[in-house]
C-alpha cells in the first residue's frame, strides 16, 4: 500500500505543475483514483513540504509551494 500511496503522490504533483490548483474535491476525479488513496498521497506531499493549502468561498484548495512551482 506504500508503493501505491508514493505513485500516487507523484500523480498529484503532475498534476499540479500542469493546473497549478486544484480543489481537492476534484483531485481525485481529475487522477481517476480512489479518494481515499489520493487524501493519502496529499498528506504524504505536505510532510515533505511540497504542496500548501488555500481556501475560497468554502472550499479547499491545494498547490504546489513556490519551490516546487519551479522544479
Amino acid at each position: 500500500m506504500k508503493n501505491k500511496i508514493g505513485e500516487i503522490a507523484g500523480k498529484i504533483w503532475k498534476k499540479l505543475k500542469e493546473k497549478e490548483e486544484v480543489s481537492i474535491a476534484q483531485l481525485p476525479k481529475l487522477l481517476n483514483e480512489n479518494p481515499a488513496t489520493v487524501y493519502q498521497g496529499l498528506g504524504w506531499l505536505a510532510r515533505e513540504g511540497k504542496i500548501e493549502y488555500s481556501k475560497k468561498k468554502n472550499i479547499t484548495f491545494v498547490s504546489l509551494t513556490e519551490i516546487e512551482k519551479n522544479i
